[in-house]
């Protein structure tokens, strides 16, 4: 079953589904668009790897209430081992949970040149990670900006309301998506699709080498096949507000209405 929304499904953003979800649609486009660009070109899925802190929340554990529970806090301060007997009694330990480092792995695909292997366009799909403050965010900019420095066009799709966007300009900001394509020979010129919640994704184009037509990328249906062989319309529960961030209340109502017959 196709997914409710017209365009990019709000409940896809959700940690439970985005993982996969990125992984099944970056694979998607690749399929995609192989066919169209073979025999001159080809188009890899491949890995972007670098370790970033997990969340350091500290974790509090319940202490025994019996232990302590009726010695006044002057006298524990003063005597935080007990001599009275044989046996020291030692303040009850809380749980924390130490900063640790864990492996980001994120998935973009590169079209190369069959028989050179020159990278002639990368494409991008923001997660969380590319656009949340740290390190995260950081690496992808600088990687990001390695591409633009090249000879290789750029695109890049950003399919995630939450976090704060990677600007080109200010009115990015007015723009709950965004799909941005940067040709080689026209920058600092590029173009950027924006829309919002209640708009199908536009169709973009993937530019190749300047004597060879462009491919028309039709997002849109893409996603809609990864919707529905993932199966998304009965693992979602629609009756749950939409993910964050808050949508203005125009579109919270175009939401209900939307749903109302499911």
């Amino acid at each position: 079953m196709p997914s409710p929304f017209p365009g990019m499904d709000p409940y896809l953003e959700q940690s439970p589904f985005w993982s996969s979800f990125h992984s099944r649609l970056i694979v998607a486009i690749a399929d995609y668009i192989g066919p169209q660009i073979m025999p001159k070109y080809y188009i890899e899925v491949e890995t972007r790897t670098y370790s970033e802190s997990a969340d350091s929340e500290l974790l509090v554990g319940i202490p025994d209430a019996v232990v302590f529970s009726s010695v006044d806090k002057s006298t524990l301060a003063q005597n935080t081992v007990m001599e009275t007997s044989s046996v020291a009694i030692l303040n009850r330990p809380q749980q924390v949970r130490l900063p640790m480092r864990v492996e980001v792995k994120e998935r973009y695909l590169e079209v190369r040149e069959l028989g050179t292997d020159v990278v002639i366009a990368a494409i991008e799909l923001l997660s969380p990670t590319n656009k949340r403050t740290g390190k995260g965010r950081v690496a992808y900019e600088e990687k990001r900006q390695q591409i633009l420095d090249s000879k290789s066009h750029f695109i890049e799709l950003d399919l995630l309301r939450s976090e704060l966007p990677i600007l080109i300009t200010e009115n990015d900001l007015n723009w709950d998506y965004r799909i941005l394509v940067s040709r080689s020979e026209q920058r600092p010129i590029a173009d950027l699709y924006g829309f919002m919640l209640p708009e199908p994704i536009p169709i973009f184009p993937l530019p190749l080498k300047s004597e060879d037509k462009e491919i028309a990328i039709d997002l849109q249906s893409i996603l809609n096949g990864v919707y529905e062989r993932a199966g998304y319309r009965f693992r979602i529960d629609y009756r749950q507000p939409v993910p964050p961030p808050v949508l203005p209340q125009a579109d919270r109502e175009w939401v209900t209405t939307l749903l109302s017959s499911l």
